[in-house]
Order: structure tokens, then C-alpha cells, then sequence
């Protein structure tokens, strides 16, 4: 695997808040305030912290830090907002997310761009699935906020009051819709915090919705690391609590909100179970192997992990993935050959590293195709592990990087129970010809979303959630709207 230099890189400069829109340059301040109560507002304590760009290490922008005192005031101003917002009419409030969603599609190739700079995810995936998806969430639930009497019928919802939502660096923008846009559409008002490795494009949301025009106080952003997100977790005049992030995390935040009236949502992680069966489409599935584990750079909690093969047709897989692998390119986020960008962030490779070291220690044979990487930066090869078992670390534990651990199997039962045998509960995928194959198996997994001959498909109409130490609750879909409502 050799890296493209030099070829088709993204055609876009970036550039200070200082150029104008009309040069085609994507703005990107130097410093950041907290957009609380329909402005943008020095933190308390005067403190910044700088987001850096993967890929480089270098500094794109300085961010605000906000204290308990920044917390304390955005929650006033969702609360003060609440009671107006809540009384919208359902079509009000659908026209101000149906902006929102306009908005995003106009800037799409602005938000493409910060994505890919801020957390080194390919800007192919930013440009054509990210961007559109946080757009379509939006679309979505304006069109579900004036049909809440159908989509609770013959039950009266009504909104929570103030949400706190916290959301994870691996899909920042589309993360920050998946939560703001059902909590609009509920009428609920909300304080968020993106991920403090992130945080750029969810600021820029912050931008367009004060564009909306949408009611000061009811959308409030605020920035900073675990500090921050305590406490919007501990802050007593908040109804409901909503993160996408860690086991780790979520363990502490249900700890924290224990015996307090704070509802709870928890979308936590995985280790998503990838079945190929002898009957499957061999080169169809090598394709969603790569695309179950590989695609941003495995930081997805319900990649495809861990990779079951029935024994018949595991050598021929195992060589058609190993070349599969050679062909990947990593390197330059803004280059549109590359198909595996920079790990987030320095810490989160030094874990993945850490875990390669396990699987090697433990037995497991690796692979690592060929290839160079970039000299500056966060990368990690695309990396196989091959002869590892259920007790092994790389098995059990999610890793967050693009690396897969290989399995065979041979009848239905064995792969079942292999494939349950995991803390997580989260995702799985089905590789068969077989539809009664794959119905039988979707009955027996433990698992919160199951693919069948595909992996990694999202649709802003699906319900996405998880079991046991995968969290609880569902976002996407119908499914999504109930967490931000009770019931008279």
C-alpha cells in the first residue's frame, strides 16, 4: 500500500473568521466563546484550551472552557426559554428545525471540511455521509413536531423540561443532531457539550442556529473536558440527561443521577459481531468487513470488531481480505483517495497501540499490510489479528481503532453463542443467502441494530440503541422521540 501525495486533495482552503463567504473559504475563527442564551459569551473564568488538528498536531482554534458557573448560567437561560418554547405549536416549532436542516445542506461543504480538519475522519465519509445524515435528522423530526398525537396515540406527551447532552468525538455533528433535533421537536430545550477533541463543527451549528432565528435560550452550547460534562450531569434543575461516549462514562454519570428524578439515556459502546456464512457472497462480504471496521478509522462503537468465518470458507475470506487491506490508503483527511484518516487524538492512539501490544502478547498472529505512513500525525495501519479466542483482551474489550480480531466457526449455535459471549450488546451483521438464516439469527443475537449482507447503514427513521453495557434507550426513528417526553 503506497500513500497518494500530492493528488486530488480536497480543493478547499481554510481560513479565519475574517474571510469572506464569497471567496469559498472555510471560516474557522481563532477563538471560540460558549453560545448561551442566543449568544456567543466569554466563559467565567477566562479560560481556553486549544483543539488540534490530528493529522498534523497543529492548533486549528482556541476554545472556551466553561466552569460550573457557565453551566449553572446556560441551564437558567433553557429554563428561562422552556416555558415559550414548550408552547409552540408542534408546526412552529417544525419550521425552526426545518431551517436548521437548510441551513446544514447550505454549508454542507463548510461543515465537510471542519469535520475532517477537527477530528481526521476522510473527507469523503464528512462530505457524503456525516453532513447529509445530521441534515436528514433534522428534516426528520420537523416533520414529527407537529404528529406527536400519532406518534403517542391516545396518550398525551409532553415535554421534559431542560436536557443536558453530552456527545462523543467520533461523529460529532451528526451526534449533536441525533440528540438536539427530537429534543426540539418535543419541545424541550437543551444544554449541549460536544467532545473537548471536537468541538468545531458543533459550534458552527451553534452559528446557524442563531441564523435560524431560533428563540435565545432554547439551544445553549457549552465546551470544555470531563469537568464540564460533570456538571451538566450534576446540575440540579436538569431534567434529563443524554450520552453517547463510554462504558467507562455512562457507568459514572448513572452513579451520579441515581436516585435523582434526572431521566437518562446511555449510548455506550461495543463489539459488534460480523458472521460470514459459507453461503454468503464472498467478495460482497469482504466489502463490508473493511467497511464494518475500518470505516472511520474504526472509531465507531458499532464496528464490526470482531469477525466470525465459517471454518469452510475462512482461508479463501482471510486472503481476499488480506488483499483488500493492501489496497487501503491512509493518509491526508482532505484527500479524496484516502480511505483511513488520523486517529483522533495522540491519547486514543497510544490506547489502540497498547491493545496491538495485548493481542500480540496474548498469541494472536497479526497482519499489517505494507504501507507509509504519514511522518507527522496520528495513524495507525489498517491491522488483522488471526488465531485469537473468546478470552482474549482484543476479543472482549473495545478498542475504537481500526483493528479486527478473526474467528471461525461451523454450525449456527457456535457462532450465536460466541457472538453473545461479549459485555456489549450493540450491533451485529449477518453475511448469508439464506432469509431464513438470517431471521433465526436476528432473534437469537443480543444485539440492538443487526445488519443483514450490509454493516454500518444508518437512516435517520431506524431506532439505534444497545444492550447491557452498551447503554439503554434509542435514538433515530419513532423510537428516538419517547426519551424527551413523559406521559399525562
Amino acid at each position: 500500500m503506497h500513500k497518494v501525495k500530492n493528488k486530488d486533495v480536497f480543493k478547499a482552503s481554510w481560513t479565519y473568521h475574517s474571510a469572506p463567504e464569497s471567496t469559498g473559504h472555510v471560516q474557522i475563527k481563532k477563538k471560540y466563546d460558549l453560545y448561551i442564551d442566543g449568544k456567543f459569551t466569554k466563559p467565567v473564568a477566562g479560560t481556553y484550551f486549544d483543539t488540534i488538528n490530528p493529522s498534523d498536531h497543529k492548533k486549528i482554534a482556541s476554545v472556551a472552557e466553561a466552569t460550573e458557573k457557565d453551566i449553572d448560567k446556560a441551564v437558567k437561560a433553557a429554563r428561562s426559554a422552556f416555558k415559550s418554547w414548550s408552547a409552540l405549536t408542534g408546526r412552529e416549532r417544525g419550521k425552526y428545525i426545518f431551517r436548521i436542516a437548510r441551513l446544514i445542506q447550505e454549508r454542507a461543504r463548510e461543515f465537510a471540511v471542519i469535520e475532517s480538519l477537527d477530528g481526521g475522519k476522510p473527507i469523503r465519509e464528512s462530505r457524503d455521509i456525516d453532513i447529509p445524515l445530521a441534515a436528514n435528522h433534522f428534516f426528520y423530526y420537523a416533520g414529527w413536531a407537529d404528529k406527536l398525537s400519532y406518534a403517542f396515540p391516545n396518550r398525551i406527551a409532553k415535554p421534559l423540561g431542560v436536557v443536558g447532552q453530552i456527545i462523543p468525538w467520533n461523529f460529532p455533528l451528526l451526534m449533536a443532531a441525533w440528540k438536539i433535533a427530537p429534543a426540539l421537536a418535543t419541545g424541550n430545550t437543551i444544554v449541549l457539550k460536544p467532545a473537548e477533541t471536537t468541538p468545531l463543527t458543533a459550534l458552527k451549528l451553534a452559528e446557524i442556529i442563531h441564523e435560524s432565528g431560533l428563540p435565545k435560550g432554547v439551544v445553549n452550547l457549552v465546551t470544555g473536558a470531563g469537568e464540564t460534562g460533570a456538571a451538566i450531569v450534576n446540575h440540579p434543575d436538569i431534567d434529563k440527561i443524554a450520552f453517547t461516549g463510554s462504558t467507562r462514562v455512562g457507568k459514572y454519570i448513572l452513579n451520579a443521577t441515581a436516585g435523582t428524578p434526572k431521566k437518562l439515556t446511555l449510548e455506550l459502546g461495543g463489539k459488534g459481531a460480523n458472521i460470514i456464512f459459507e453461503d454468503a457472497a464472498i467478495d460482497q462480504a469482504v466489502e463490508g468487513i473493511i467497511n464494518a471496521i475500518f470505516f472511520n478509522q474504526g472509531h465507531v462503537c458499532c464496528a464490526g470488531s470482531r469477525l466470525f468465518v465459517q471454518e469452510s470458507v475462512a482461508d479463501l475470506v482471510i486472503r481476499k481480505l488480506k488483499d483488500r487491506m493492501k489496497t487501503l490508503i491512509v493518509g491526508d483527511p482532505l484527500d479524496k483517495n484516502t480511505d483511513i484518516g488520523a486517529i483522533n487524538s495522540k491519547k486514543q492512539l497510544q490506547t489502540i497501540e497498547n491493545y496491538i501490544n495485548i493481542g500480540i502478547n496474548e498469541g494472536g498472529e497479526i497482519y499489517q499490510p505494507d504501507c507509509t505512513l504519514p511522518s507527522k500525525g496520528n495513524w495507525c495501519p489498517p491491522t488483522l489479528f488471526l488465531n485469537v479466542s473468546q478470552s482474549h483482551r482484543i476479543v472482549q474489550e473495545e478498542i475504537f481503532g481500526p483493528v479486527l480480531a478473526v474467528q471461525t466457526f461451523r454450525t449456527i449455535d457456535e457462532v450465536i453463542e460466541k457472538a453473545n459471549n461479549t459485555p456489549y450488546g450493540l450491533s451485529a451483521g449477518v453475511w448469508t443467502d439464506k432469509g431464513s438464516k438470517i431471521f433465526h439469527l436476528t432473534q437469537k443475537l443480543n444485539a440492538g441494530v443487526i445488519w443483514a449482507n450490509t454493516f454500518n447503514k444508518f437512516d435517520a427513521t431506524s431506532p439505534f440503541g444497545g444492550y447491557k453495557e452498551s447503554g439503554f434507550g434509542r435514538e433515530g426513528g419513532l423510537h428516538g422521540l419517547k426519551p424527551y417526553v413523559t406521559f399525562e
